[in-house]
């Protein structure tokens, strides 16, 4: 009813056989999560810049510059341009969860600084969503 199969799987999974493609171990999988993670934060705290600059996001967002070139192997992060168009209230709560993930991230890879970034920037996204006047003086 069926055809067999002919050609060799490429999920082979037998102990001692060489492939030809690359692997990644867990760490650089992880490695490469949390800085995609981390750069998605980035961009949203560069567009929260444009519509309300503060010292705040300025300093966030260097550190995150930092902890995404860090682990990418010294590779400087693209940069968004911030622009002052957006809704506040959404661009926090994104960030908050961009945050959030890239806190479990870090702590799954035991990235102290990493987690540590991710948990202050939750707790400014939270409290951002929270103070309903400093989302209004945004606009």
């Amino acid at each position: 009813m069926y055809e067999p199969i002919r050609t060799k799987s490429v999920h082979s999974t037998m102990a001692g056989t060489a492939s030809d493609f690359p692997h990644r171990s867990r760490e650089e999988e992880l490695d490469i999560q949390l800085a995609g993670h981390l750069a998605a934060l980035l961009a949203v705290t560069d567009e929260l810049r444009g519509l309300s600059p503060s010292a705040d996001l300025e300093t966030a967002a260097e550190r995150l510059a930092g902890e995404v070139s860090r682990l990418r192997g010294g590779h400087t992060p693209a940069r968004a341009v911030p622009t002052a168009a957006g809704d506040p209230s959404a661009l926090h709560q994104r960030a908050h969860t961009l945050a959030g993930r890239a806190l479990v991230v870090a702590a799954s890879r035991a990235d102290t600084s990493a987690a540590i970034l991710a948990a202050e920037r939750m707790d400014a996204h939270t409290a951002a969503l929270a103070d309903p006047q400093e989302l209004s003086a945004a606009h």
